[in-house]
């Protein structure tokens, strides 16, 4: 009798035909979680080259954008072309982007770059969360969405190291000529090893849902737009506008007869639902650490771009570790892991707050930044696991793609939301060092707040499972 995988802990990873199709999976996850630390290392020096200091947040913002456009139809497109088409077509248009970014004359050319980038990258991972779910029992979607995780554990030392090389001798453009290299190995890797047809079935293709999708564009660039506009009175117009197109998007999508995302979606009143609601509020409580402490870290404690690329990819392997550590608990642990991870994260903000103005050492802040990471690490399994395993009948595929769409969503807001707060608290390109300490305290903490609403979902979660 075959043994139960779930009870053969991560030895239960280890089968021959599983192997090359994690390997995969594996490889585009590293793929994107690279270049994201690489951006970050790579940032004040594209700033200083091309200008555009203010629009700091947009780069990132446009990446993770697209990526939620992009995340959003694949669902559809997995389930009409299936998974392997999908994730080829996404690696390879992250190539391309990455190959727009290395020609940017300008700040504006780079945004667009990270637009195609995000697209690509968006397809990427939202195929492969459907390929988990169809290729691997339920017993170890847990450990291998975790194990997923442990890519970060190679880009915290390859993303910076990649990058900073690269900006310390004044060549950040190689950097992403490298990306578009790595790119197009594993595009013709993925098309040779991928079955074509792990999809659970497929389906006719369905149009592209304009409307929604254009409502997700207006929200985030409402959004963005709202951290560089003066008025105080355009501001707060942008942001209920951005609200009002995201509610009006899953009021749309409620209806629809192709769904982006599961018919419950954002619920109070089901798992999935709530679900969603705490993958949203943990990334945009991560969301400000890859953008800004990078460069207060290099103004206010002159750290060169690869020692500061370091120190923020210290969160990322927190968030690995406590991933890997954790993601074999059962009985009452993931809803007590879930409840913890905010309050961890809430707490490793504020000392980031408190510690990047103040003369304290340095490394000191390396454990509030590990604990940040560890904060998510620890809830992240548990939560895609509930959003998937409690998809009503119908929603399996799209329940699985609205893993990382809300992700994405989550630190597209979350980077909005802190060039808002950077650029009200007096951040510019020719701030004192008493401002840049000023603007260095609020952005981290600020983010304490929907930490703590965080804590609220799940502890909501939880009561849902008990009902």
């Amino acid at each position: 009798m075959q043994q139960d995988p779930g009870r053969e802990g991560w030895r239960s990873l280890l089968r021959w035909e599983w192997i090359p199709t994690l390997g995969i999976l594996l490889g585009g996850v590293l793929l994107q979680s690279m270049n994201v630390l690489m951006l970050t290392t790579v940032l004040p020096s594209i700033v200083g080259e091309l200008g555009g200091v203010t629009m700091l947040s947009w780069p990132t913002t446009a990446f993770l954008a697209s990526s939620i456009v992009a995340a959003s139809c694949a669902g559809m497109l997995a389930a009409a072309v299936g998974p392997r088409a999908a994730y080829c077509a996404g690696v390879a248009t992250f190539g391309l982007g990455a190959l727009l970014c290395s020609l940017a004359p300008t700040m504006g050319w780079i945004v667009v770059g990270r637009l195609v980038q995000g697209f690509g990258g968006g397809l990427e991972a939202a195929a492969a969360y459907v390929a988990v779910r169809a290729t691997f029992p339920e017993a170890v979607w847990s450990r291998t969405i975790a194990l997923m995780s442990t890519s970060w554990s190679m880009s915290v030392l390859l993303g910076p190291l990649v990058g900073g090389m690269f900006a310390r001798f004044g060549n950040w453009r190689g950097a992403f000529v490298a990306t578009t290299i790595v790119a197009g190995m594993l595009a013709v890797s993925a098309y040779v090893i991928l079955p074509p047809g792990t999809s659970e079935r497929r389906t006719p293709a369905a149009s592209l849902p304009a409307g929604r999708v254009a409502l997700i564009w207006l929200a985030i660039a409402a959004m963005s737009s709202a951290s560089i506009v003066e008025s105080s009175l355009a501001k707060a117009g942008l942001i209920v506008l951005a609200i009002g197109a995201l509610a009006a998007m899953l009021r749309l999508d409620r209806v629809a007869a192709a769904p982006l995302l599961p018919s419950d979606a954002f619920s109070l009143y089901t798992p999935t639902g709530v679900g969603l609601w705490l993958a949203l509020l943990l990334c945009i409580t991560f969301s400000p650490l890859q953008i800004y402490v990078p460069i207060f870290l290099q103004h206010l404690r002159g750290l060169d771009p690869l020692a500061a690329g370091f120190m923020v990819a210290s969160g990322s392997l927190g968030w690995t570790i406590a991933s890997l550590v954790t993601a074999g608990a059962s009985g009452s642990w993931p809803d007590r892991l879930m409840l913890a991870g905010p309050v961890v994260m809430g707490i490793g903000l504020m000392a980031i707050a408190s510690l990047l103005p103040s003369s304290a050492a340095t490394l000191a802040l390396i454990p509030a930044i590990v604990a940040l990471g560890m904060g998510i690490g620890q809830c992240w399994p548990f939560v895609a696991h509930r959003i998937m395993s409690g998809a009503k009948a119908g929603d399996e595929v799209v329940a699985a793609s609205a893993v990382p769409t809300v992700q994405q969503t989550g630190f597209a807001l979350g980077a909005a939301l802190a060039g808002l707060v950077a650029n009200a608290s007096g951040f510019s390109a020719g701030a004192t060092d008493e401002s840049m300490m000023h603007v260095a305290f609020w952005v981290p903490a600020s983010f304490a707040v929907p930490a703590i609403i965080a804590c609220l979902a799940s502890l909501r979660l939880r009561r849902l499972r008990k009902l």
